[in-house]
């Protein structure tokens, strides 16, 4: 492999995306109205109770914040303890909620607040208000920036949500945030969260999964592909990703080729060798730990393709890599 090569390579794994922790903030206010940021809780909540119990996947790390932090006395005038707001949350989050309710006006002056909503906002990868919430975001001008992010869905239809009701916001907010636990989790997770929190008291569950038939085959082939991406470190297959995009095994195969240039198998071959280069570069895990870690097996296995594939062992490539870098 000569150097050139190594170095353009480098420049691919070793950014391969961390795995293990989304961070979402939601950002509440005196008066403010529990129900839509309490249903955003109770889904994440309910999605780490999945993966603990051995589904896998991600950890969504919660936290409530105010500008002052301490207590917030909500519009139900239910208290909740917040944490206040500093520059430990300026590498910002993978999604933040902004609360609805009476008290979204006053809280659309504060000066700091909006300050803060302006300098999280960049490094963060979801904003997205509930109900009146959009006040704050009108004030901080991000109404349009980064609303819906990488899980824009389609509004809740109107036979399922009363119009400008909290019932609407409960059910917009757990749409927004089951996007988010489908895309990491997979969609059997994320309709066993909405059953667990919605019980009998809605039938239909397609239209609050997404699952609405809106996609279309290179949409959901692209979907795929990302959950591919996100999820290669954990005991996943191919049939998984096809059930992930609603397909069935041989279609997806199809259009996965005919969308991608490349099959599944060898995509997720590749995000796998990606995420193992990376541990190789920054990590002293030992090779068999890595290949573990990867979904690559053994150190023998992962040796095998990293010479097919690289013509270099894994070994090599760390002390190369390390020599690169350091230069």
């Amino acid at each position: 492999m000569t150097c050139a090569s190594l170095e353009s390579a480098m420049l691919r794994w070793v950014h391969a995306p961390n795995k293990g922790m989304r961070r979402i903030a939601i950002l509440m206010f005196n008066e403010c109205s529990l129900l839509g940021a309490g249903v955003v809780a109770e889904v994440f909540q309910a999605a780490n109770e999945l993966a603990s119990s051995g589904s896998g996947g991600w950890l969504y790390d919660v936290s409530f914040l105010s500008a002052g932090g301490g207590m917030v006395t909500c519009s139900s005038a239910l208290r909740v303890w917040t944490d206040g707001l500093d520059a430990r949350h300026y590498g910002g989050f993978d999604a933040l909620y902004v609360a609805g309710g009476k008290g979204a006006l006053a809280a659309a002056s504060d000066e700091r607040l909006i300050a803060w909503l302006r300098r999280v906002r960049r490094n963060t990868g979801m904003v997205r208000p509930i109900g009146e919430g959009r006040s704050l975001l009108d004030a901080a001008s991000l109404a349009d920036s980064k609303e819906s992010g990488d899980f824009r869905q389609q509004p809740v239809p109107p036979r399922q949500i009363e119009p400008n009701g909290d019932t609407g916001d409960r059910l917009e907010s757990m749409r927004s945030a089951l996007a988010m636990v489908k895309r990491d989790l997979g969609g059997a997770a994320a309709r066993t969260v909405a059953e667990r929190l919605l019980a009998d008291s809605c039938a239909n569950l397609a239209p609050l999964l997404g699952e609405d038939g809106g996609l279309s085959p290179g949409d959901k082939v692209r979907a795929a592909a990302r959950w591919l991406q996100e999820n290669c470190q954990q005991a996943i297959s191919i049939a998984d990703a096809a059930q992930f995009a609603a397909m069935s095994e041989r279609n997806f195969l199809r259009r996965f080729k005919m969308e991608m240039g490349i099959t599944p198998s060898s995509f997720l071959l590749h995000e796998r060798l990606a995420v193992t280069c990376s541990l190789l570069t920054e990590s002293e895990l030992p090779v068999d730990k890595i290949a573990r870690r990867t979904g690559m097996g053994n150190g023998d296995r992962l040796a095998k393709v990293f010479r097919k594939r690289m013509r270099i062992s894994p070994t090599e490539f760390r002390i190369q890599s390390r020599r690169m870098v350091g230069e």
